[in-house]
């Protein structure tokens, strides 16, 4: 999957390096199955995202929206035109969209990223989404892989879903896409977060701070570490009872950043279960569970957020049986059960 997303980068780059539809980076792989877990491995979704920054001529610019959402932040990502006037010529002669009589626009150069991706100046994830199918379709018979592999592509209104296949192996991969907040590991991304999100509605998402975080414990744990199987295996005992795997790997996550590794070997391996089970049943008796990311002040340094996800107040990821006693009574009546 690394591999087929390298050569899509290379291609991608080539077939829009003239063009002014957003320039696509390097894919990062990002979920269970990049951070060394699966819940079922048999149907393994391999996610990445592709980072996009602005085209020549054209600026990125994030808004929140002022609206409270339970579980993270929206954002539109507002595209604006810029005067390239005096870079004319080491732009390759590029007409600028905000001086060039509109007329000579339309006869000599291809229409902006405005007239092709936006709604009403902003980036519109569904039409982004069409355009990715597209790309992904053409350049398809140009890859390697092609040789061998078999391309399916599938349905998806807010990301990039395709299977490839050779007969004997399978692998389903989705392609989300995002901008990025300044420097940090923190993006704004196609993926949805409620059942009915707008087309120019961008979630803050915190899935690459996140596998980057398990980069930095593996970078951390000693070889016979047993962290990552007993995530997958918690998981995988409490699949079909109401806790998501995100709040499992919620509680996993915390515990990887208070626990030494030295003490996630292998003759630990019952005791870490142990610990993984106690903290969710008092975070459900506390009806409080912590966000890992925003507004941990534990979190490693190295990996870099924007100032206002680290001082952020923590947001509670149980905050619905807290507010309603009868899901606080099922998720206790679920958790004795399992």
């Amino acid at each position: 999957v690394i591999d087929l997303m390298d050569n899509y980068t290379i291609y991608f780059r080539h077939v829009l390096s003239n063009s002014f539809y957003p320039v696509l980076h390097q894919a990062i792989g990002v979920g269970s199955a990049f951070e060394g877990w699966s819940p079922r491995e048999q149907d393994v979704v391999y996610r990445v995202l592709v980072p996009m920054t602005p085209p020549q001529g054209h600026s990125f610019h994030l808004e929140l929206d002022s609206a409270g959402h339970r579980h993270g932040r929206n954002f539109r990502v507002r595209v604006q035109l810029e005067c390239t006037c005096g870079r004319e010529q080491q732009a390759g002669n590029m007409l600028c969209f905000l001086h060039h009589p509109e007329e000579e626009l339309r006869s000599n150069q291809d229409p902006s990223l405005l007239d092709t991706l936006c709604t009403d100046s902003y980036l519109d994830v569904h039409k982004t989404a069409r355009w990715f199918y597209q790309l992904v379709r053409a350049v398809w018979p140009a890859l390697p892989q092609s040789h061998n592999w078999h391309l399916t592509l599938l349905p998806s209104r807010r990301s990039c879903q395709f299977k490839v296949s050779n007969g004997e192996k399978s692998f389903r991969i989705e392609m989300l896409f995002g901008v990025r907040r300044g420097g940090s590991d923190i993006f704004v991304s196609s993926q949805t977060r409620e059942a009915c999100t707008l087309s120019t509605t961008w979630p803050e998402t915190y899935a690459v701070a996140e596998a980057e975080f398990f980069r930095y414990i593996a970078r951390q744990a000693p070889p016979d570490s047993l962290h990552l199987r007993c995530l997958q295996l918690f998981i995988r005992v409490q699949l079909g009872f109401g806790f998501s795997t995100y709040t499992v790997k919620t509680i996993v996550m915390h515990l990887l950043n208070t626990i030494p590794m030295s003490q996630w070997r292998r003759q630990y391996f019952l005791r870490r279960l142990g610990d993984i089970n106690v903290n969710l049943r008092c975070c459900l008796e506390e009806k409080c569970l912590n966000h890992f990311v925003i507004g941990n002040r534990r979190f490693p340094q190295e990996i870099s957020l924007p100032l206002d996800v680290a001082s952020a107040e923590p947001l509670n990821l149980f905050h619905h049986l807290a507010q309603c006693p009868a899901a606080h009574s099922q998720a206790m009546s679920e958790y004795q059960d399992l």
